[in-house]
């Protein structure tokens, strides 16, 4: 299922380019920003270009993220470069302005399922997701700082009227992706269960995660409660969730937006 999302998230990414993006000169961002770049000055195929591009920072994935992110990016880098290469190059409206905004929002869509069920889509995306998991920046905001280079290309080549339509392209993919890709958001969970070492263990063997766990009592009942504390991310609620819901239905859950974790917290 997850190659499938993967391929189909790169016809996503490749449809946004070739149909909104491509025919105004509008660069993407990051190493498929280049290969547009590369393919509107020189006679060389987008696809291809964005192939070989890719080729070195494959290499920095497989040292990095590990083998399977690796064989996860390669399916993907495949996939987008051969979509890039048999898709047309089509204008889909005349207002340079809609192909900025639907480009940038369709290509984002595509990227954050590619993040979300592959890891990543290669690209910039590699050295994104290696800074994301040693600090508290999500890969959206990572991505568009580091397309500020591309918009100065952009500008460069083209003009600049070009790359601050390139600049709100990437805006919008990154605000897409953030949406769609939420490993970066940490949420705190609190819950109040009678069944708590239980549920602990289960955790534990299931989630790999910290847990705090206090006693208390219910304020009306005077029942003894056991209290677990943990922070996960945004995938991992409902995991969570369903272990608590296995072995107490009546258990109280209470969950809080983390704002920064400072300390142990595994970020793979």
């Amino acid at each position: 299922m997850k190659y499938f999302i993967a391929i189909f998230g790169s016809l996503i990414v490749a449809f946004g380019f070739n149909f909104f993006l491509v025919p105004y000169a509008i660069l993407s961002g990051g190493i498929s920003g280049i290969a547009i770049l590369i393919g509107l000055v020189t006679p060389f195929n987008i696809g291809l270009m964005n192939l070989l591009l890719n080729v070195p920072l494959l290499i920095l994935g497989y040292f990095k993220l590990g083998k399977t992110i690796t064989i996860n990016t390669l399916i993907v880098v495949i996939s987008l470069s051969f979509f890039l290469y048999v898709l047309p190059i089509v204008t889909v409206t005349d207002n340079i302005l809609l192909s900025t905004v639907f480009g940038g929002i369709i290509g984002g869509i595509g990227v954050g399922l590619i993040l979300k069920f592959s890891g990543t889509s290669g690209g910039l995306d590699i050295i994104a997701i290696i800074v994301s998991r040693s600090s508290n920046f999500s890969v959206g905001l990572l991505l568009t700082g580091m397309n500020g280079i591309v918009v100065l290309i952009s500008g460069a080549f083209f003009n600049w009227n070009i790359a601050l339509y390139t600049l709100l392209s990437i805006y919008l993919s990154g605000i897409v992706i953030d949406r769609i890709h939420t490993n970066h958001i940490k949420v705190t969970m609190q819950i109040v269960t009678s069944k708590g070492e239980a549920i602990r263990k289960d955790l534990l063997k299931t989630i790999y995660r910290g847990i705090t766990v206090t006693e208390g009592y219910g304020g009306y009942t005077k029942e003894k409660k056991e209290i677990l504390m943990m922070v996960v991310t945004r995938y991992e609620v409902l995991q969570v969730k369903k272990i608590v819901r296995n072995h107490d239905k009546h258990a109280f859950i209470n969950i809080m937006r983390t704002v920064e974790v400072d300390g142990e917290f595994a970020k793979n």
